[in-house]
């Protein structure tokens, strides 16, 4: 049987590997899946192709005897709370989230707002592949689609409704947002506005050809951003992806900061509220390991996982935990929804800088210090990339503890490095950092070496 879901969703570049063909067909997939009658909830980011794909599952569900709803442009977490909160069945998000522009995906929600698990995944596969399709009969197919205008509000009371509204508006926090030229710009300005922040925004236009910069906030992408955080003196600074279920923070001295490290923090700051779960928190093995140097000092315990929101939620739907977190901004806080949201992290970071009374650089700077690498290596279909694991562990193996959970990661004394598949994207991704930033440069050169040599 073929593979349709990756790490995160179904995606491919659009009108190629991602079809209207293909999307009818999943929406058909889909609506089998959950069945004649239910009630699914539909929304897109701003990518080119986003209402073709959207009109084209719409179809496909449709065809099964699914009532559909459109919520229309939203971040991905804005309709994930929607559905749980609004009580649908299951929604659907017309988005490829940090992948380049010409990709467009689908993500399948299921009706407690989180994305529908591994073994659902599989169904709908099976379903799809093998054309095991319900057709409705005509008396189902009498009803049209409905507009569903709740959703917005819906969520933004959501956010505030976890944090110290007037603790944060006290401080008149000034703030800059970067929407990535999509529908981030619409949720994080107004939680913004009633957190009574002064704001500036950059690149909030909706503008499917991400003029700006890469929908993916990262170093690189963002220097331009940095630098008018800083040339503002704003308190803080937010980046988020194409659907704005990550976020990425710019300290008050313009430094773009990682997210295992902003979400260390965060972490740490929902421990200090009432909570009945554990002390312990879920993120993927590409997270730093000052997650556990930090943490463990607050009798917070880490648990390593796999790469995937997908995954994360899972794991603390099942086991509970304090939160999860990816280092590519991707924060959850089970106490609000149990998927990634961008917007719900930056209500929670002003309020942690509300209650600290310092700066958001202060704050960082608790952090113990290390020098991240970022980088990536780009593979053929026929690259063996197991031989590529092996060959990490046979070299590197004696230098620290070796992690296989997902990709190869090596914790040494002041060092680590992940080398790992990209679940989305035809790359092996690298991931180094050490307490030298001589070391972290030529151990990233090597692996970058060593990758390329086999890829």
């Amino acid at each position: 049987m073929g593979k349709l879901f990756g790490t995160d969703g179904i995606r491919g570049t659009i009108n190629n590997e991602l079809t209207p063909e293909l999307a009818l067909k999943i929406g058909k997939a889909v609506g089998t899946f959950f069945g004649k009658g239910s009630t699914i909830l539909i929304g897109r980011d701003a990518r080119a192709g986003g209402d073709m794909f959207m009109r084209a599952v719409e179809s496909g569900l449709l065809s099964t005897g699914i009532k559909v709803y459109e919520g229309g442009f939203a971040p991905t977490p804005t309709l994930q709370y929607a559905v749980k909160t609004l009580n649908y069945d299951a929604g659907v998000i017309i988005t490829a989230s940090h992948n380049p522009a010409q990709y467009n995906g689908i993500k399948v929600i299921d009706r407690d707002g989180v994305e529908i698990s591994r073994d659902k995944e599989n169904i709908i596969e099976d379903i799809y592949f093998n054309d095991k399709f319900s057709t409705a009969d005509w008396t189902y197919l009498t009803y049209d689609i409905k507009r569903d205008d709740r959703i917005i509000d819906t969520y933004v009371n959501g956010v505030l409704s976890h944090v110290d509204v007037d603790k944060i508006r006290k401080k008149n926090f000034k703030v800059l947002i970067d929407g990535a030229n999509s529908v981030g710009s619409i949720t994080s300005p107004i939680v913004a506005r009633e957190l009574g922040c002064k704001i500036y925004t950059t690149n909030t236009n909706l503008d499917p050809l991400f003029p700006a910069r890469m929908p993916e906030p990262t170093m690189d992408s963002l220097k331009e951003t940095a630098k008018i955080a800083k040339d503002l003196s704003v308190d803080l600074a937010i980046a988020h992806d194409g659907d704005a279920d990550r976020v990425i923070f710019i300290d008050s001295e313009g430094r773009v900061q990682w997210g295992d490290r902003s979400g260390t923090l965060l972490s740490y700051w929902v421990s200090t509220k009432e909570s009945e779960f554990p002390r312990r928190i879920f993120t993927a093995v590409s997270s730093s390991v000052l997650v556990q140097e930090f943490l463990s000092k607050y009798n917070i315990s880490v648990k390593w996982t796999k790469v995937g929101s997908v995954d994360i939620a899972h794991y603390l739907m099942e086991e509970k935990g304090l939160a999860g977190f990816e280092e590519n901004g991707g924060f959850i806080f089970p106490e609000h929804q149990y998927v990634r949201d961008g917007a719900m992290s930056f209500a929670l970071m002003l309020e942690y800088l509300a209650n600290e009374n310092v700066s958001s650089a202060e704050l960082f700077d608790r952090l113990p210090k290390y020098y991240p690498i970022k980088t990536k290596v780009s593979i053929k279909t026929t690259t063996n990339v197991q031989k590529i694991y092996d060959e990490l562990k046979r070299i590197y193996g004696n230098k620290g503890e070796i992690i296989t959970v997902d990709g190869v990661k090596i914790i040494g004394n002041d060092f680590w490095f992940l080398v790992r598949k990209s679940g989305t994207e035809p790359i092996i991704r690298i991931m180094v950092e050490s307490k030298d930033e001589k070391e972290a440069t030529s151990l990233a050169n090597d692996l970058i070496k060593l990758v390329g040599s086999l890829a």
